[in-house]
């Protein structure tokens, strides 16, 4: 069984984007999507720094635009079936969501757009941002989380928590970490995930009407629970709270152990996720698709962990380009 995985946001790198530009219709897609998100997604993935890159308002539509565009490469529109398994981190699930049918492209921009951009005002509010904690006695960890005033924002399995709260809460927590552990300052711009983040969920409240979801194709994970979502409301309920609660990637990554998943593929900008399932999912077979390069080996991958359950894309995309 597949699992196709979407990275969230920090996996981004200036310029990730350069070599998929001369692939065959990549450029057209790009500026559709550009168009909806109202950001020129195309400069912001080649020649845009690192720190306007780390906006929020600019790395969430360029992180879900990016596996939009790698995936239309790799895997024909709605051939992905209930027999693959799709999830996504944090905005990442935006991206599984378009992937599974769950949204359309349109739609996928339009609610990453609106989220950004509300986020990036709720993180001005207060100066406000997360860190990596590696290791440590888990027990341990919670509780100096919790004596300095901080969220797991993120459980990330494998001895992974990402700590949220304000900046001074979390430069005291690095200054005094639980024992064995190590604490990694992430870049991004606020404490996600996080109840300093409710601004945001009314804001996407408000354009749920808008929207039109569909219950997914292939089977879609929620960050929240790390279970199926059987339809489209129920994927926009877990799209729009989980701005402002915890994402429990341990959780999803059960799941794909618990379903019998034989084998991760990660999209672009690819190699977190691949990184955690090799602690929280020892053993199992990982292919992160970082650039064009990669294609042939992710369509072999596709077709050895799914079968006839994808079909792949070699026609218009570019195949032998790579």
């Amino acid at each position: 069984m597949l699992a196709i995985v979407c990275p969230g946001q920090g996996s981004q790198t200036p310029g990730f984007l350069s070599p998929w530009l001369e692939l065959p219709g990549v450029r057209e897609h790009l500026e559709s999507l550009s168009a909806i998100a109202g950001l020129d997604l195309i400069a912001h993935g080649t020649v845009s720094d690192e720190e306007t890159i780390k906006d929020t308002a600019v790395a969430q539509p360029l992180i879900v635009a990016a596996g939009l565009m790698a995936a239309r490469l790799l895997v024909e529109p709605k051939a992905l079936t209930a027999s693959t398994v799709v999830a996504g981190h944090s905005v990442g699930e935006i991206t599984a969501s378009a992937l599974a049918g769950a949204l359309t492209e349109p739609d996928a921009l339009i609610f990453v757009r609106e989220r950004a951009n509300a986020m990036a005002r709720a993180a001005a509010e207060t100066p406000t941002g997360m860190s990596a904690v590696l290791g440590g006695d888990p027990e341990e960890v919670a509780a100096a989380l919790a004596a300095a005033g901080l969220t797991a924002a993120n459980a990330n399995g494998g001895g992974q928590t990402v700590a949220a709260g304000t900046l001074e809460q979390l430069a005291a927590f690095a200054a005094a970490p639980p024992a064995k552990a190590r604490v990694i300052p992430l870049k991004v711009a606020g404490a996600f995930h996080t109840a300093h983040m409710a601004p945001a969920v009314s804001v996407l409240e408000n354009l749920r009407p808008q929207l039109r979801p569909a219950a997914p194709l292939p089977t879609l994970l929620s960050n929240y629970d790390g279970a199926a979502v059987v339809s489209g409301e129920a994927n926009l309920d877990s799209l729009i709270s989980q701005v402002s609660r915890p994402v429990r990637w341990d959780l999803c990554m059960e799941s794909m152990a618990a379903m019998g998943v034989t084998g991760m593929l990660e999209l672009p900008p690819a190699g977190t996720l691949t990184g955690l399932a090799r602690r929280g999912l020892k053993g199992l077979p990982t292919l992160a698709l970082k650039s064009p390069e990669d294609l042939d080996a992710a369509r072999e991958f596709i077709t050895e962990h799914s079968g006839t359950a994808a079909a792949v894309a070699a026609t218009t995309t570019g195949e032998g380009n790579a």
